[in-house]
């Protein structure tokens, strides 16, 4: 068994799905911050266990020409990016490499990842910014694994208006002493700063509050349209539950509109705070056009498309589709959905507000037949209840879309179980320089002859 504070010579083999470096040492797999494949370094044990080790680069003596130095001062401080010690195309291969082997190892599946898609621009991308903010007025983001908030004046993927927001929330703490949350006793005001922007460079400003108002509203609000002169509105969002959970339970408008509207895929998306929407919305194009062609639609088909949030992939894929069925759990965003394929023109859709489960089990128990079944799911992925009535249901193709790998493979090795197996694989880079990454499968009975 490896030593604790012992430096261990080792090469590098690749990377974890959390980005870490992954070396063996002495026949034990290590975890190594801040290293790049095919390095040999020197390696300090900061954590041994029986099976697994974590350690840190003290030296290194083959360098990777992949290698670089980091350009963010709070890198490592902050838990936002993983990758900055590296260039984006070695960013993309340990990407690739991490969907493959979740499809591979966990999935069982021997689909091979056709591509992985990079962003043509790795900075600056996120539309939707989410800012804790201390017991001590530091807005910006955890420590990795922590709940430390790292106080940061600019984040390279970040917008720069919400770089401005943040400063400008700084501002309104310290002018007008509003006390910040406390979540280990429950006290204190401000939670959360979180903004969204859109392609016109228009930005929905939302402060989370442990309460229903905040001192000094007016002033708060004539700060923030000083720093952030393209704002549409400014909203209050109500959040007393404990824990960190970050969006409100109501909202309430101090400013301005309480909704803001963008453009993806040629179409035009009205976004509340709650509404689902991908943060790289240049990314996110891509994505949806991998997923339709996926679908293999030709106009004939109906779709039923679980998690579709604002209705983005519902009405994509309503263009190339006899007819597009939407569900989703949150009401304000099938709200937004539905104004959304008014503001279209898209008559074709139609939204149900629900629970996956509970959607996909109803429209089992009554015969919907479906051609194609899309699913869009949170981290954790489907419940073996939606993966049950997705298959009960027999289409021709399921169109898998998911942002963590782990999850995808687990669903598809379940999927498995019912007939239906991988047979295309992409991945889609929308969160540059972290170690996330998006991906789209598509699964087929391997009864079928079609």
């Amino acid at each position: 068994m490896l030593k604790k504070n012992q430096v261990y010579s080792t090469r590098i083999e690749g990377y974890s799905s959390e980005g870490l470096g992954v070396a063996r040492i002495d026949g034990q797999v290590v975890f190594v911050h801040n290293a790049v494949r095919g390095e040999l370094c020197d390696v300090l044990i900061l954590k041994a266990l029986k099976n697994t080790a974590f350690g840190k680069v003290t030296a290194i003596r083959e360098p990777s020409p992949h290698r670089l130095e980091p350009d963010c001062p709070y890198y490592g401080k902050c838990g936002g990016c993983d990758f900055r010690h590296m260039d984006y195309e070695e960013e993309l291969w340990a990407k690739r490499q991490r969907v493959q082997d979740a499809l591979t190892r966990l999935g069982g599946s021997d689909v091979a990842v056709e591509e992985i898609l990079g962003a043509p621009e790795p900075e600056r991308y996120r539309n939707k910014s989410q800012y804790p903010i201390a017991p001590d007025g530091a807005v910006g983001f955890y420590r990795a694994r922590t709940h430390q908030v790292t106080d940061v004046e600019t984040c390279l993927i970040q917008k720069p208006a919400a770089d401005a927001a943040a400063e400008a929330v700084r501002q309104y703490i310290r002018r007008c002493g509003v006390p910040c949350y406390d979540e280990t006793t429950g006290r204190g005001l401000l939670r959360h700063l979180y903004v969204r922007t859109n392609a016109a460079g228009e930005s929905l400003i939302c402060l989370l509050v442990n309460g229903d108002r905040l001192p000094r509203e007016a002033e708060l609000v004539e700060i923030l349209r000083q720093y952030v002169p393209h704002a549409v509105g400014v909203v209050l969002g109500v959040n007393t539950r404990p824990g960190n959970a970050i969006l409100g339970e109501s909202y309430r408008t101090l400013w301005g509109a309480d909704t803001i509207t963008d453009t993806l895929c040629g179409l035009t998306f009205r976004l509340s705070v709650p509404s689902f929407y991908q943060v790289n919305r240049d990314q996110a194009e891509r994505l949806y056009e991998k997923a339709v062609e996926f679908a293999g639609l030709t106009g004939k088909e109906t779709v039923l498309d679980l998690y579709c949030g604002a209705g983005t992939i519902t009405q994509v894929m309503a263009r190339q589709a006899r007819e597009v069925i939407g569900a989703e759990i949150v009401p304000e965003a099938i709200a937004d959905a539905e104004e959304n394929a008014r503001r279209n023109g898209i008559e074709n859709v139609r939204f149900f507000c629900g629970d996956a489960s509970a959607v996909a089990a109803d429209f089992a128990a009554n015969e919907m037949r479906p051609d194609v079944i899309c699913v869009d799911p949170p981290r954790k992925g489907l419940a073996p209840e939606v993966v049950e009535a997705a298959a009960s249901m027999a289409p021709q193709r399921i169109v898998y879309v998911s942002c963590d790998p782990a999850t995808l493979g687990r669903d598809v090795k379940r999927f498995a179980a019912y007939g239906y197996c991988a047979v295309r694989a992409a991945a889609v880079d929308l969160f540059p320089r972290t170690a996330n990454v998006e991906s789209v499968v598509l699964l087929e009975h391997s009864g079928r002859n079609e």
